[in-house]
C-alpha cells in the first residue's frame, strides 16, 4: 500500500473515531464533566506509555512553555466538559453542529493575539455561521433544553478556538504529540477534583467505556490523525475533518434514533459550509 493511501485511510479512521465520541454522552451514564475526566485520564495515560516505550523526550524547552499549555489543558477541560454537556442537554446534533462554529470565534481572536488584519470574507464566513446558530435556537429561553445545548456547545466551540490559537503557536516548536500530552495531563490534573465532588458509581462498563474513549477516540484518533498529515495536503485533511459533525449527526440517528429537525438540519447545512469554505481558504493560504 503507498504511503500517501495509507495516510488517506489513517485521516478517514481518525475523522470517523472522533465524529463517534459525541456517542459517549449517551452510552456513559455519568455527568458530563466525570466522562470528560475520564477521557483526558486515559488519553494522557497511554500518551506517556507511548512515549516510554519509544524512549522519547517528554521534556519542554521552558517553564513558560510549560505555563502556556498548562492554560490550554485548562481550556480543553473546559471544552470536552461543555461538549458533552451540551449532548447531554440536548443532541448529538446540536453539540457537534454548535462546536463546529469555532472558525467563527477564531476569524475575531486570531487577529487580536496575532496582530492580523481581519479579512472580509472571514467575517461574512462568520456571519454565516452565526445565522446557521441562530436557525437552530427554538427559542431564547434558558429552560429550553435546545437553547442551553448551544450555549454550553459555543462555549465548547469558543474554549476550541482558543486552545488552536495557543496550539498554532507551538506546534511549531513541539511535536503534536507532545503538545497533546501535556494539555491532556493538565486537563485530568483540572478536572479531577470533580472526581472527588460527584463522587460518580463506576461500573465495569463505565469504566471499559472511559477506557475506550480515552485510548482509541482520543489519543490513538490523534495519533493517526497527526500520522496521516505526514503525507496528505492540509486542505485535503482539513476537508476529511470538516466530516466529523457529519459522521456523528449520522451515528446518532443510527444509534440513538436522534433525527435532526429541520431547524437543525437547515442551520447545520449554513454551518458546515461555511467551516468548509474557512478550512478549504485557510489551506490555500498556508500553500
Amino acid at each position: 500500500m503507498q504511503e500517501k493511501t495509507r495516510s488517506l485511510i489513517e485521516i478517514h479512521i481518525a475523522v470517523v473515531l472522533f465524529g463517534l465520541s459525541g456517542l459517549f454522552a449517551r452510552y456513559v451514564g455519568l455527568p458530563a464533566v466525570i466522562i470528560a475526566l475520564g477521557r483526558v485520564f486515559f488519553a494522557s495515560t497511554a500518551m506517556y506509555a507511548l512515549f516510554r516505550y519509544r524512549g522519547k523526550s517528554i521534556r519542554l524547552d521552558s517553564g513558560r512553555d510549560m505555563a502556556a499549555l498548562a492554560a490550554a489543558g485548562f481550556l480543553l477541560a473546559v471544552h470536552w466538559t461543555t461538549f458533552f454537556l451540551s449532548i447531554q442537554v440536548s443532541t448529538v446534533a446540536i453539540g457537534v453542529l454548535t462546536f463546529s462554529t469555532f472558525p467563527l470565534f477564531i476569524t475575531f481572536l486570531e487577529p487580536l493575539i496575532f496582530g492580523e488584519r481581519i479579512k472580509i470574507a472571514d467575517v461574512l464566513c462568520a456571519c454565516v455561521m452565526f445565522i446557521g446558530v441562530m436557525i437552530i435556537v427554538p427559542e431564547f429561553h434558558l429552560s429550553n433544553s435546545m437553547t442551553m445545548g448551544i450555549i454550553w456547545g459555543m462555549t465548547c466551540s469558543l474554549t476550541y478556538a482558543a486552545l488552536s490559537l495557543i496550539n498554532r503557536k507551538y506546534v511549531k516548536k513541539y511535536p503534536g504529540r507532545l503538545i497533546a500530552f501535556y494539555e491532556q495531563g493538565t486537563a485530568t490534573l483540572v478536572l479531577l477534583p470533580a472526581f472527588f465532588l460527584y463522587k460518580p458509581l463506576l461500573t465495569i462498563t463505565n469504566i471499559s467505556l472511559l477506557i475506550l474513549l480515552g485510548v482509541l477516540f482520543t489519543a490513538a484518533a490523534h495519533s493517526m490523525f497527526i500520522n496521516g498529515m505526514k503525507h496528505v495536503r492540509a486542505q485535503t485533511a482539513g476537508m476529511i475533518a470538516s466530516l466529523e459533525s457529519v459522521y456523528g449527526i449520522v451515528a446518532a440517528a443510527l444509534f440513538l434514533i436522534e433525527i435532526p429537525s429541520f431547524n437543525e438540519f437547515a442551520g447545520g447545512t449554513l454551518i458546515l459550509a461555511a467551516a468548509l469554505y474557512s478550512t478549504l481558504k485557510a489551506s490555500k493560504a498556508a500553500g
